[in-house]
């Protein structure tokens, strides 16, 4: 297992193509600071072109994920800002989202106790959410006057849960169990207990050990269709999927099937 060089207000470490984060201030359910959020915005960035990292998982110390922006480090040392600091400060919160979704790497977010306000919403940019029975979401933004769109939570929510429940949990800000996270399609995983780590990196193995290219290729067109019609996204999907049927992974795989063994992907 290796450790980055650079230093972390978070721990960060590397093995067999999987990064693990983890948000660390456990003393305040792992609550995010001003230097953590351009941390991960950097590292995000940096991470497009880190060839020892194929698959990226997120989780939180000492049994919860985030519980979002630190009350007393960004709420109230902020509140007499000008508007030219709230912008900038609301920008470099976004950014970290944008590099999330632009990451052409799959993110894995292993999710349990806390997951509020701008922890709910890093896990919503995630790939593929995890989630241990002990997990409990709150996007909280309108119970403390903000408007719950924040951070790009009203254009990802509703392409996960629907409109209407997006609408729900923006708009109360109620806090949601597992199960119901569960029932509304928030997450991808229901596990038992409080630990969905090992959870988390047995899908993050099985990616690391995939077509990287393909994988990092689905997620981008994942994104972009989003916004386009029909006939735009199947002429996207055809130029994508007739490049990748150059690719040398696809060889891998015919080659590796007529010897009946399993593929060795190399990302190409």
């Amino acid at each position: 297992m290796t450790q980055n060089a650079k230093s972390y207000d978070f721990l960060y470490d590397v093995a067999d193509g999987i990064a693990t984060l983890t948000f660390n201030r456990p003393q305040v359910l792992n609550a995010l600071t001003l230097d953590v959020y351009a941390q991960l915005r950097d590292l995000l960035e940096d991470l497009r072109s880190d060839d020892a990292v194929r698959v990226l998982v997120l989780t939180g110390a000492g049994g919860n994920f985030c519980s979002g922006g630190d009350v007393h480090t960004i709420i109230g040392a902020r509140l007499d800002s000008d508007m030219k600091a709230h912008l900038e400060f609301t920008r470099m919160t976004g950014a970290v989202v944008r590099n999330m979704r632009l990451l052409p790497k799959p993110i894995i977010a292993a999710l349990g106790g806390m997951t509020a306000g701008a922890g709910a919403v890093i896990a919503l940019a995630a790939d593929l959410r995890v989630a241990a029975e002990t997990t409990r979401f709150a996007f909280l933004f309108t119970r403390v006057g903000l408007t719950g769109a924040d951070m790009g939570a009203g254009y990802l929510l509703p392409r996960v849960v629907g409109s209407g429940r997006a609408a729900e949990l923006l708009m109360l800000g109620d806090t949601i169990d597992a199960a119901t996270a569960d029932r509304y399609g928030l997450i991808n995983r229901l596990v038992p207990g409080a630990d969905p780590l090992p959870a988390a990196l047995e899908w993050a193995r099985r990616l690391a050990a995939g077509p990287s290219l393909a994988l990092g290729m689905t997620k981008g067109m994942l994104n972009n269709e989003w916004n386009m019609d029909l006939t735009a996204a199947l002429e996207a999907e055809a130029q994508a999927q007739a490049l990748l049927m150059m690719g040398g992974d696809h060889r891998r795989f015919y080659e590796a099937f007529q010897t009946k063994r399993k593929p060795q992907f190399a990302g190409d």
